[in-house]
């Protein structure tokens, strides 16, 4: 489906994912121009992504029963390291980020100055307010709060996933939470093109400034390798294979997102088979830690997304610039936040098991969060 929008036209695929932006040399005679954003269709979630959570407890069950059933197996496996790395959970973290990153169009950067506050919000509440709230969030809760009630010795664990989770926007998804909110495609594609530039730059020092006040010592080399492997080689060959298929028209890229989208899904309840596999003994001893684990979580979703839509609200942005920039501070790249975890900590760690927990409540809580811009748009507008 194309959108237009005064000179630009946006190409959107059935999944919702902005493939292509174009910017018109001419204009038919008598077309004013016009810089409302483009009105969108009635957009649903797939029936797979609505009920994501319901997968992930699926592969929680079944990596539970799977390592108690099969230890030898899970063993061997978890034993295919090199230099760190777990081989399996390597290739399976690929093909689950470069499908993502497929989508990501980095020509789009040159957009972000046709809505500069909104794209200032979007990074003041990204880099300077989400991952410190959600270090402050995990000391409070996880070393205070509920430590009596969780394992004392994965509290360090517990708070650099949590770090982790909230040190990475999200990349793919927010097409999808931009489209449910009616959001400006040009404005998401854009702020999502800037912040994956960002990130290539920034993941690894933030994380590690943050885990250091933190007072969690993690190898400098661990870490930049991980942003090498899950960045860096991801986003180059997902931008190489992007730019191949668009020399075959927009149409073949879009067919391939459709078609690799599935693999990413698969491989990321692959993944979560192998966690819990590792996971099931701590899990059954411990059954809360989910559950407290997920309050800091909702707790950072909520405030950040409130904070980016008042502040666009507050510096006078339209409604479809608000929507996508709260959504965008609101939800993670929990696919890196999961690959970084286990490389940084292991599979078996507290860390990797709360970057997880951002995985479970991913939908539930954004469609929430959808359904409040959506509820609120005239008040919005009042302003």
């Amino acid at each position: 489906m194309a959108l237009t929008s005064g000179a630009f036209e946006v190409r959107v695929s059935k999944s919702g994912i902005l493939v292509s932006v174009r910017t018109s040399t001419t204009r038919p005679k008598h077309e004013e121009p016009t810089r409302t954003a483009p009105r969108h269709e009635r957009f649903t979630l797939k029936t797979f992504e609505r009920y994501l959570s319901v997968w992930v407890l699926a592969c929680i069950a079944g990596g539970i029963v799977l390592g108690k059933a099969i230890p030898g197996v899970f063993d061997a496996l978890g034993a295919l390291q090199v230099a760190r790395v777990n081989i399996p959970i390597g290739l399976l973290i690929w093909v689950m980020i470069i499908p993502m990153l497929m989508k990501v169009d980095f020509k789009a950067l040159h957009e972000v100055r046709r809505h500069a506050r909104g794209i200032g919000v979007t990074l003041f509440v990204n880099w300077l307010v989400k991952p410190f709230s959600m270090a402050l969030l995990a000391w409070v809760f996880v070393r205070h709060l509920f430590a009596p009630w969780l394992p004392a010795g994965q509290l360090d664990g517990y708070v650099a996933g949590l770090i982790l989770l909230a040190a990475a926007p999200c990349t793919a998804m927010v097409f999808v939470w931009s489209r449910l909110s009616n959001g400006d495609p040009l404005f998401t594609l854009s702020q999502v093109a800037l912040n994956d530039t960002i990130m290539v730059f920034t993941f690894a020092p933030l994380v590690g400034l943050l885990l250091g006040i933190s007072s969690i010592t993690v190898p400098w080399d661990t870490l930049v390798a991980s942003v090498v492997l899950y960045i860096v080689i991801p986003v180059v060959i997902a931008q190489a294979v992007r730019g191949a298929l668009l020399r075959r028209g927009p149409a073949a890229l879009e067919r391939a997102i459709d078609a690799v989208s599935p693999w990413s899904i698969a491989a990321l309840l692959a993944t979560l088979v192998l966690l819990f596999a590792f996971q099931g003994e701590s899990i059954l001893r411990e059954p809360l830690v989910i559950a407290l684990l997920a309050v800091p979580i909702l707790l950072q979703v909520f405030f950040n997304a409130a904070l980016a839509y008042l502040l666009n609200r507050a510096v006078g942005e339209a409604h479809s610039i608000a929507c996508p920039s709260a959504l965008i501070g609101a939800s993670n790249f929990f696919e890196l936040a999961v690959a970084a975890a286990i490389s940084l900590f292991g599979i078996d760690s507290g860390a990797a098991l709360a970057t997880v927990v951002g995985v479970l409540i991913e939908v539930p809580v954004m469609l929430l969060v959808v359904r409040v811009v959506n509820a609120t748009r005239g008040w919005y507008e009042a302003a």
